[in-house]
């Protein structure tokens, strides 16, 4: 696959061009006037929001600061002042992080420093790829969104002839499908075993000279195949994706096994841990037991060798390289990197000369807000985990692995519906004390709620099923069933005129509303002439009767972990 679009990257080391400016706390880059300059477009306001733009799609335009006004000589920091911690920035940054060797760099770069030049500068560096409908068409900053994010292993640049399989076009050697819930109090990365058998369906796909050819598809292969074969790009993935989980991805962030090493080396190194001593001669990695720092190479060894660790297999391996990356996250989060300059520098270059995206999020504003919108999620509740999978029965000599449907389908429905595995509980998320207090106060008697019921997303028939439930058995006489609700939403929520306060608590209570999802607004009138509350169904339902502040089951995950976590390899 030629990625298209990436740009000429000027030989340029600004990192020594990093200036701390003493009124704002923060480092600055002031080029040279003989430093090359990458040329930069004026910067516009946006046009405001369209109000027919659909729902989660984010507007065309986007605003963006202003260049910064350059000196006509460098100017020296006073003597004692380069190399200083900005204090103010010390705990902004430690949270900003993205889940895969190519693609971490950029988001820590552009959520610690805001240089427009130089983000333009980057810019130039990313590679991108048109993936046409397999994807979305912009990035929302209001919604959760979902990643796919892929490790190829393409051959590129000087020592990695002994790495991946020798002329591939690059197939999706280690993929995580990240998903990034609507409040960014979480998030699940979910390895995909690149042996998992799927059906690959037919790709359209861009070609250079802008045209279309539709690759066509497989059933029962290797999912790994899904990238680089028959001239495959990463839409084919995506699309791959969505067939196996029922998950879509949003946007995908590739890189090659440069990454892992120019990375690694850019941040001085990573802090490995291994329960036993390792001598890999296929991988040449060489650890003592215990805590190693593994950069360059050695970096790469540690999560390209599978026969180091368990049984010698793709999914140990997929184990290793989860607790590699949040290794690699809090170093990079690390107020030792956030406060460097040369390193910022580093990384971010290193980064975007490995990195393809999609053309959706392949323009500098996009790359921020995604990276603004990362730094919003806790570590802690950042999961690990890889979709359950089981050998495959059809094989006498056990090579690949098929999906768990007896644990698959609810990971999943979790993802999808953008629960979160880190707090199952959803009624235990704290609410304003002004939400909350919808619930406190008078309730009425069942038998004087008055209310209609819309279906907005649920399983087809769920309107009937909770009339019939609050009806019989809930003593709520006085409800109808309103069909389907003029378009699909996420959550269940009820809405109330002022008036209808003690009914909206009684029902609340019936149902297990949350007070975020009672919506004091305007009743509507229903056949009888009377006034009557909206009940919308969304895509949290869990059936009628059941209610919805009841705990969530968390399933039992494969290879689980948090990115907060520093564990040992075995």
């Amino acid at each position: 696959m030629d990625a298209q679009g990436r740009g000429r990257a000027d030989n340029v080391d600004p990192a020594d061009q990093w200036v701390l400016n003493p009124r704002t706390g923060e480092y600055e880059l002031r080029l040279s006037p003989s430093a090359p300059q990458p040329s930069v477009p004026r910067p516009r306001r946006s046009a405001p929001r369209s109000p027919a733009a659909d729902a989660g799609t984010a507007a065309p335009g986007r605003e963006v600061p202003p260049q910064r006004r350059r000196r006509t000589a460098p100017e020296e920091p006073a003597p004692g002042r380069r190399g200083r911690r900005p204090a103010k920035k010390k705990s902004k940054g430690k949270k900003a992080l993205l889940w895969t060797g190519g693609t971490t760099a950029f988001v820590v770069l552009v959520a610690g420093v805001g240089g427009y030049v130089y983000l333009k500068h980057l810019e130039g560096n990313v590679a991108t790829t048109d993936v046409g409908n397999a994807g979305a068409s912009s990035f929302s900053k209001d919604e959760a969104f979902n990643i796919l994010v892929i490790g190829t292993d393409k051959r590129t640049g000087a020592g990695n002839e002994g790495y991946g399989d020798k002329g591939s076009a690059g197939h999706a050697d280690t993929t995580i499908l990240l998903h990034v819930a609507k409040d960014r109090s979480n998030a699940t990365a979910l390895s995909i075993p690149r042996d998992l058998i799927v059906d690959i369906p037919d790709c359209p796909t861009k070609q250079a000279d802008g045209t279309e050819t539709v690759v066509p598809g497989e059933q029962d292969v290797r999912f790994n195949t899904s990238l680089g074969e028959s001239g495959r790009d990463a839409g084919c993935t995506m699309r791959t994706v969505k067939e196996a989980t029922g998950i879509q991805p949003d946007h995908f962030m590739m890189a090659d096994f440069n990454a892992v090493k120019t990375l690694t080396t850019a941040v001085d190194g990573v802090e490995v841990c291994v329960e036993h001593a390792v001598d890999d001669e296929k991988s040449h990695l060489k650890l003592p037991a215990g805590k190693s720092m593994v950069e360059g190479e050695q970096a790469l060894a540690f999560v390209r060798t599978r026969h180091a660790f368990g049984n010698e297999g793709d999914l140990d391996r997929i184990k290793v390289q989860q607790q590699f990356l949040g290794s690699l996250m809090r170093k990079m989060s690390s107020s030792d990197t956030l406060t460097s300059p040369t390193k910022l520098v580093k990384l971010a270059e290193a980064a975007t000369k490995a990195l393809t995206v999609d053309s959706a999020i392949g323009n500098v504003g996009t790359l921020k807000d995604i990276a603004l919108e990362l730094k919003k999620v806790p570590t802690k509740n950042i999961t690990f985990t890889t979709v359950p999978v089981i050998d495959n029965p059809a094989e006498k000599v056990k090579a690949t692995v098929v999906v768990n449907e007896a644990k698959a389908p609810q990971v999943f429905d979790m993802i999808r519906n953008d629960i979160s595995f880190t707090e199952v509980k959803q009624q235990e998320k704290k609410e304003v004390a002004a939400v909350a207090a919808r619930l406190k106060g008078e309730k009425s008697a069942p038998s004087e709620v008055r209310v209609r019921i819309l279906n907005g997303g649920a399983p087809a028939g769920s309107a009937q099923q909770e009339l019939q439930y609050l009806q019989t058995e809930a003593g709520v006489t006085k409800s109808e069933n309103a069909g389907n609700a003029p378009a699909d939403v996420a959550k269940t929520t009820l809405e109330y005129a002022p008036d209808q306060a003690a009914q909206a608590r009684a029902l609340a209570e019936i149902l297990g509303l949350s007070g975020a999802a009672m919506k004091p607004g305007e009743s509507v009138t229903n056949a009888q002439g009377l006034p009557t509350m909206t009940l919308t169904l969304g895509k949290d339902f869990k059936g009628a009767g059941v209610k919805l502040n009841a705990s969530v089951k968390k399933p039992d995950l494969d290879n689980e972990s948090t990115a907060d976590q520093q564990l040992c390899a075995s």
